[in-house]
């Protein structure tokens, strides 16, 4: 194991506190070192948007906390899910009166960890109200889409619900408008070559170099089919045919897409696969609304990318483009409105 480390013992707390000194302008710690708000939090009368989840995928998942997205995030450890107690203190943390809605991916020791906090919460007089995010088409059938995993397809759902909740919708609206976002992404990834989570010291898993894996989940879950290692423009098309062949697109249709990096993927090889995917669209009279293309959810130091679209509606569009800032991801108010050709 080569990494830029002391003890593998206190790579998630020692991160932390790096984060923490360096944005200390934006986020601060909620009375636990692992429970991460955004500086101001809590907002009086603002609906809060709380998530969480391992470390590890930076900048999922404490990358998205910050104005217009998420208002706190519970950090476990790598590739582990926060305690019930630590997400209970970004609840108490963000919590301005209106309620606090929880969005984070379909994971069990997530599921059962928050639901916990979210008991604790409601007999402190907290409402919580709960949406999963379960994009991942590759890790179960369109018959249990409920046991998919979440994957880089959070992003956008963080980037809608802190929308509509800065935007000044009740606990009931930014619940109604993220369900409706979740229900309308799907992702896929593929895997080149695995990580090496600190504490454990060897690789997730074992690929051959001319190898690659359709379907790979970003802790290094198996996917559909190991297979050799094809060209940027195949592994575009396959990737692309997956999410299409369920969102169910009529031409005219608009879209947002994230191409993702998995950690170890340098974004010249992120943008030739986006350049096959936009032409894909294209080709279909599909309209890209917005594209992303970076790191956006990573696992450490994998090799490989992921691909999430959305399929969007008006009120989508004009949530998708408000403007947000957090210290890993930012939206300026300029590129929103020269985007929707408005240039006031």
């Amino acid at each position: 194991m080569k990494k830029i480390l002391n003890d593998p013992d206190e790579f998630v707390d020692e991160m932390l506190e790096g984060i923490l000194l360096a944005h200390q302008k934006d986020l601060r710690s909620a009375g636990d070192s692992r429970a991460i708000v955004r500086r101001g939090a809590p907002i009086l009368g603002k609906v809060a948007i709380a998530t969480g989840g391992g470390s590890g995928h930076l900048p999922s998942f404490l990358g998205y906390v910050g104005r217009g997205l998420v208002d706190g995030c519970a950090v476990g450890n790598v590739f582990s899910s926060p305690s019930s107690d630590q997400m209970l203190a970004v609840t108490r943390g963000i919590d301005g009166g209106a309620g606090v809605l929880y969005l984070y991916g379909n994971y069990g020791g997530d599921t059962m960890n928050f639901d916990m906090a979210a008991e604790l919460a409601a007999a402190e007089g907290i409402e919580v109200r709960t949406v999963r995010v379960a994009d991942d088409v590759a890790s179960a059938s369109r018959e249990q889409a409920n046991r998919r995993r979440g994957v880089a397809g959070l992003v956008l759902a963080y980037k809608i619900a802190g929308a509509a909740a800065a935007s000044g919708g009740s606990l009931d609206e930014v619940e109604t408008i993220t369900r409706d976002a979740v229900s309308r992404i799907r992702s896929v990834g593929v895997g080149l070559a695995p990580c090496t989570v600190p504490a454990v010291g060897v690789p997730t898993f074992a690929i051959e170099q001319d190898e690659m894996e359709f379907g790979m989940g970003i802790h290094g879950e198996r996917g559909i089919r190991r297979e050799r290692l094809q060209p940027a423009d195949v592994i575009a098309d396959r990737m692309l045919e997956a999410v299409l062949e369920e969102l169910d697109l009529e031409p005219r249709a608009q879209v947002a897409v994230v191409v993702n990096g998995l950690g170890a993927t340098p974004p010249e090889e992120l943008y030739i696969l986006y350049r096959r995917i936009h032409r894909g669209l294209a080709s279909r009279q599909i309209e890209v609304h917005r594209a992303y293309v970076g790191e956006y959810a990573t696992s450490l130091e994998m090799a490989g990318a992921s691909l999430s679209v959305i399929h969007l509606n008006e009120r989508l569009c004009v949530l998708l483009d408000m403007p947000a800032e957090s210290p890993f991801f930012v939206q300026t108010e300029v590129v929103a409105a020269a985007h929707r050709g408005d240039r006031q």
